[in-house]
């Protein structure tokens, strides 16, 4: 019985992934379809008043925020192309167990090799965190352009820029992982910790730009300890696995428990 849901979620996990690989660009191009529909529907209820100044203050934004993670994505399928050929890195930070070294090869005929398994719900968690950051962004920012408070101003630039780095890098990840790179588990733990970074230097940011409205300043508390939350969240579940699992020592670090 074991066996048997064992062997079906195992045939689920190799239809999922094949669905990932074959279907990239059809995630990409919804992505942009999506992103664009969303984008252009923030702006039309921007207040006339904000909007007055120009457009191109007000797109701008908008079209990094559509743009970047797409190009990051593009780039990452041509940088990773063969992600599984490059070579290990030449100090280990994974210390925790008892393994042993193989060759790529070795590796790569290992009945664990792949990234079928648990690792599809990681590549899908990466994947689902570009269009949540996104949503999160388009309902928190409004759309501004000419004079605005400093506050505004400050936060405005701070949680663009945050949307814009973390969808990209998220989306480099998810492909890194997808292609099988050796050093995508520390890619990943060094997209964590710059993502809780980043919701600190903006807290920082816009409490050195003086007065913020009560109201204002309680909604962006909650959303930044919200972000650090979720990803202390992920790296409570995923940081064991990714130091741990023997699918990920074969398929990225070229090892097997002794």
């Amino acid at each position: 019985m074991i066996d048997r849901i064992s062997q079906k979620l195992r045939s689920r996990s190799a239809t999922l992934l094949l669905s990932l690989e074959n279907k990239i660009d059809r995630i990409l191009q919804g992505w942009l379809l999506v992103a664009g529909l969303a984008s252009a529907l923030r702006i039309a209820y921007t207040p006339p008043s904000i909007a007055a100044d120009g457009v191109l203050p007000v797109v701008a934004p908008y079209i990094l925020f559509i743009l970047a993670p797409f190009a990051s994505a593009v780039l990452a399928l041509r940088w990773f192309r063969d992600g599984h050929l490059q070579p290990q890195p030449s100090t280990r930070l994974a210390v925790a167990g008892r393994w042993r070294t193989v060759s790529p090869a070795d590796a790569r005929s290992h009945p664990l090799y792949g990234t079928t398994g648990i690792m599809v719900s990681l590549l899908i968690g990466m994947l689902i965190n570009v269009p949540v950051r996104a949503a999160e962004y388009l309902v928190s920012m409004p759309p501004i352009a000419g004079q605005v408070p400093q506050w505004l101003a400050s936060l405005h630039l701070a949680m663009t820029f945050d949307v814009v780095l973390f969808t990209s890098l998220y989306a480099v990840a998810f492909v890194a992982a997808l292609r099988r790179v050796p050093l995508f588990p520390r890619l990943l733990a060094a997209i964590w910790m710059a993502d809780i970074t980043m919701q600190l230097v903006t807290a920082k940011l816009v409490a050195a730009s003086g007065y913020i409205p009560p109201k204002v300043a309680g909604a962006l508390e909650s959303l930044l300890y919200g972000n650090v939350e979720k990803v202390l969240i992920s790296v409570v579940i995923w940081l064991p696995y990714l130091l741990l699992s023997k699918r990920v020592n074969v398929t990225y670090r070229s090892r097997v428990p002794v």
